[in-house]
């Protein structure tokens, strides 16, 4: 395992690399410091820069502990990882994140991906996943164009399917400002995501409750081991993934209430959640939700607040 870094050590010079298309965009080093390589996309408000060559080898070793299978409760089952990123990458791999991914105001969100029917070409086109052609203007994703999975994210997206067998194809990103900010009891059922889906979700930053509890039990059923299920809590540290997978996203649901009191790693918390889509409804209805036609925001460290992003600002 490496040595602790700071962040300022994520900005040392990586080993060189020319220039290349890949599926994510092409990655080009930026003229003004060639040694932050990002990834470029025509649908991306900014160049999104790469995690040092060092970070992202060391993404691809973990997770840094097995997980605990929880699956004691009916339609309950579960992998959490107690770290999947050790405390010292977690905290760098969120300011990291914060600080160079694009947010937009609808509680802070970001999203990359696309659906099973499509991919994105060596260019960056969506093109259909069967045929490799361009798809037509009736796939509506020209309202909401897609774009691919930054490497910085996509490092992380390919070390969770190593570890747990699943196959995702979407990148979700929340940033929670403070403890004030939560989310209400919900379940990620939606049809676009196929039956039993799973989703990995990452933790990174201050430490949030993450609460389950199941869903009623329609009237009629009487008293079932599901009616009397307990809500579960887990405190999640920087660093903590749960692997959602079998029956508990069509049977459980989950939120991340308020914190009051004072919040370790100055209160900011970033949620990653990988998931699979399966159909074109999946790619519109997230970027539609999560994205829209509002303002980009980016992390100012002067200020520590999220602020609104211009064109004309330094990328």
């Amino acid at each position: 395992m490496s040595q602790k870094r700071t962040i300022d050590a994520f900005f040392g010079p990586p080993p060189k690399r020319s220039r290349s298309d890949v599926t994510k965009g092409t990655i080009i080093p930026e003229e003004q410091d060639e040694t932050i390589l990002k990834t470029h996309h025509p649908n991306y408000p900014f160049p999104i820069a790469e995690l040092p060559a060092s970070i992202s080898k060391e993404l691809s070793s973990l997770p840094a502990r097995p997980p605990r299978t929880v699956n004691n409760e009916p339609d309950l089952d579960l992998l959490y990882f107690e770290p999947y990123v050790p405390d010292y990458l977690a905290r760098q791999l969120f300011q990291f994140l914060r600080a160079e991914l694009p947010f937009y105001k609808v509680e802070w969100t970001t999203v990359f991906g696309l659906d099973e029917t499509s991919k994105f070409d060596k260019e960056g086109v969506v093109v259909d996943a069967m045929t490799g052609v361009k798809v037509s203007s009736d796939r509506r994703y020209d309202k909401y164009p897609p774009r691919p999975i930054p490497k910085c994210l996509d490092d992380l997206r390919q070390s969770t399917e190593a570890a747990t067998g699943c196959k995702f194809n979407f990148c979700l990103v929340n940033y929670y400002s403070s403890g004030a900010d939560s989310i209400s009891f919900h379940s990620d059922d939606e049809r676009f995501l196929g039956p039993d889906p799973a989703i990995a979700s990452f933790s990174l930053g201050a430490r949030r409750d993450f609460l389950m509890k199941h869903k009623p039990v329609a009237a009629g059923q009487g008293e079932t081991p599901a009616s009397k299920s307990p809500t579960l809590k887990f405190p999640l540290n920087s660093g903590d993934m749960i692997l959602m997978r079998g029956k508990t996203q069509s049977n459980w649901l989950h939120s991340i209430p308020k914190r009051t009191g004072k919040n370790q790693e100055d209160g900011g918390r970033i949620n990653i959640t990988f998931r699979r889509a399966m159909v074109k409804g999946g790619t519109e209805n997230y970027y539609n939700y999560n994205v829209g036609s509002g303002p980009v925001y980016r992390w100012d460290k002067a200020s520590g607040a999220m602020m609104p992003w211009k064109p004309s600002s330094k990328s």
